[in-house]
């Protein structure tokens, strides 16, 4: 039952999101506590403009620097990601937003454009990445045709577009996971928002924190929603979410240094029988954590943003009713039903903050962690991928896929965008259900390859798949590793090569019985990988080029040497006369020794 409500658990709080579609603008930051003293913050910032309005230049909450560059490339619909870390699915559960917001670590760009022929589509794929990576600081102009692709299952449109602009709009998809998300990035993408972090929850972003997160994720979509008998409009929706350590957000910036907590400060589990006054096993979490809002962010946010939709709360956070938080003054609590959540509406003249005090375990009102946090949900699926093999010629890889349901199977599209300088042999691709190899067929249901060229594209693969309930999918594949230029290597070429992470699109069920998890898409990402490549000696050329110069000087120096000088007698040369101070002094010496060797003869 506690997995029914903890799936339950976003609809509800998202409820407002439903009532906010019509709105101009609305935002949101949604928070859960997590096992193991992390914290998920989730923040979502929504603006819509008519698309009678948009086609006019008549911006007002829809951000107009990025408005146009959409106007100019015949953008329909656009993602872009941001991401770094990993999500740790084990212990947190499933991902936010059903994973729908997040991209494989670095940057994720894909986009409809509207296009009647590939190259033309081309040529507009490359003015949108060379516009955006000015926008947001970002390397997103090295997104090429070799790491470019054009998915065929994983992906499809979110808006409603009418079958006209169907026709023409081809879908580009890129990646870079080798792009390191920073501060740079944050601050064009608050300067998108109505209120440009001077106001609301986004006064709580702060790049200090934010890349301090253990996962963090920004994501960007915009999409036209039609709603029945209204007018359309395109819709930007703006979203970060992390994950942060609640005992490293809570050491003063001042003196971030961790140092040993003193002894009468220890948390110690004294059900073990060695306890006592000097001995200690630390609880390791279970006793939970009492954090602060301001305490955890390091400022509380200053007022609601006005410019909000004000029948939706700005805040929200993920807790047991049973479970005591106090707020500020003015702050107004909105529980909701389900016993598993509340909101808050806060004042837009004042600061607002919360706390979440300790629960004791021990005594007669001794709390469970059932009192402290909701359950994470179990994921629907569990991926992990690594290469195997060894040397520098061939390789392999393999993904990991397991299906935790018991009773219920899951069918998703597996896609992978590998570059060009991995070969992979596609008569090598097997899959090993529990332990025992069997026919693919048994497993994958369509298989979608595009083949790489050098230096032109890189290899594409999607495979329709489909797991039965409680069942551990192997897929592997082998791959020959190729040569490059010694001007193709980067830098830090000792360091390898990132291969973009795997993009697992989950289908809906079409089963009417199905969860409601489970009637809708949703989409997680695998860890990128470091692929080591065959690597020359960089030193050689130097050494060359000394060597050569070397020989060069010596050969022609000695030439030029014996071409110029001229050899000459001892009795045909001039005599060269002697003056100045330096003539007076060996004048000086020779006096001074025929003088001592006369002497010497007169004494003999």
């Amino acid at each position: 039952m506690r997995h029914f409500f903890s799936y339950l658990i976003p609809f509800s709080i998202l409820f407002w999101s439903v009532v906010a579609v019509t709105s101009d603008y609305y935002e949101q930051l949604n928070l859960k506590p997590l096992p193991q003293s992390n914290l998920l913050a989730s923040f979502n910032f929504r603006s819509n403009t008519s698309l009678s309005q948009f086609e006019a230049h008549n911006f007002r909450y829809f951000p107009r620097s990025l408005g146009q560059i959409l106007q100019h490339v015949g953008t329909r619909e656009l993602h872009l990601r941001f991401s770094l870390g990993r999500w740790d699915a084990e212990s947190w559960g499933a991902r936010p937003w059903d994973g729908t917001k997040e991209g494989g670590t670095g940057v994720e760009l894909w986009a409809w454009l509207e296009a009647e022929t590939d190259e033309e589509a081309d040529q507009k794929w490359l003015s949108l990445t060379n516009a955006l990576s000015g926008l947001f600081c970002a390397s997103l102009n090295f997104i090429d045709e070799t790491r470019t692709t054009r998915p065929v299952m994983s992906f499809q449109p979110e808006g409603n577009h009418p079958n006209s602009t169907l026709a023409n709009m081809q879908l580009l998809h890129g990646v870079l996971p080798r792009e390191v998300v920073c501060t740079e990035n944050l601050t064009p993408f608050l300067k998108l928002l109505p209120c440009k972090g001077k106001a609301g929850i986004s006064t709580l972003l702060d790049g200090h924190k934010l890349f301090d997160a253990s996962w963090q994720s920004m994501a960007i979509d915009i999409r036209p929603v039609c709603a029945s008998g209204e007018e359309c409009v395109l819709q930007i929706d703006q979203a970060i979410d992390m994950v942060l350590d609640i005992e490293r957000s809570k050491r003063p910036r001042d003196n971030p240094i961790p140092r040993p907590a003193p002894g009468h400060e220890l948390k110690c589990n004294s059900s073990k029988p060695y306890h006592s006054g000097d001995t200690c096993f630390p609880t390791d979490f279970i006793e939970g954590q009492d954090w602060a809002l301001d305490q955890v962010f390091g400022k509380a946010i200053k007022g609601a943003c006005p410019l909000t939709d004000q029948n939706a709360p700005p805040v929200c956070i993920q807790v047991p009713h049973s479970r005591d938080i106090y707020t500020t003054a003015g702050a107004t609590e909105i529980k909701n039903p389900n016993g598993f959540s509340r909101c808050y509406q806060i004042p837009s003249d004042a600061d607002f903050s919360f706390i979440l005090p300790h629960i004791s375990r021990e005594g007669e009102h001794a709390g469970t962690s059932a009192d402290e946090i909701v359950e994470p949900a179990t994921p629907l699926l569990y991926a992990e991928r690594s290469f195997t093999g060894h040397g520098y010629e061939r390789g392999g890889v393999r993904t990991i896929l397991t299906n935790p349901s018991p009773d219920t199977e899951v069918e998703f599209v597996y896609m992978e965008s590998l570059p060009w300088f991995m070969r992979i042999y596609l008569h090598t691709l097997k899959t090993q259900i529990d332990g025992e190899w069997r026919s693919s067929q048994d497993v994958i249901e369509e298989i979608y390859y595009r083949p790489a060229l050098d230096r032109v594209r890189g290899t594409q693969l999607e495979l329709r798949m489909r797991i039965p309930p409680a069942s551990t999918v192997f897929l592997t594949y082998d791959f020959e590793k190729s040569i490059l230029r010694y001007t193709e290597y980067p830098p830090d070429a000792n360091r390898g090569f990132d291969v973009a992470a795997a993009v697992i699109t989950i289908l809906p069920s079409n089963s009417p019985n199905a969860p409601i998890e489970r009637q809708k898409t949703s989409n997680l990402r695998t860890t990128t990988l470091l692929l080591s490549l065959p690597t020359p000696d960089f030193s050689m050329p130097y050494n060359v080029i000394i060597f050569t110069s070397t020989a060069i000087a010596l050969a022609f120096g000695g030439l030029y040497n014996i071409l110029i000088r001229r050899f000459v007698g001892a009795d045909e040369a001039p005599k060269v006369s002697v003056g100045g101070l330096k003539g007076k002094i060996i004048a000086g010496i020779m006096k001074l020794a025929g003088k001592l060797k006369g002497a010497k003869g007169k004494v003999e």
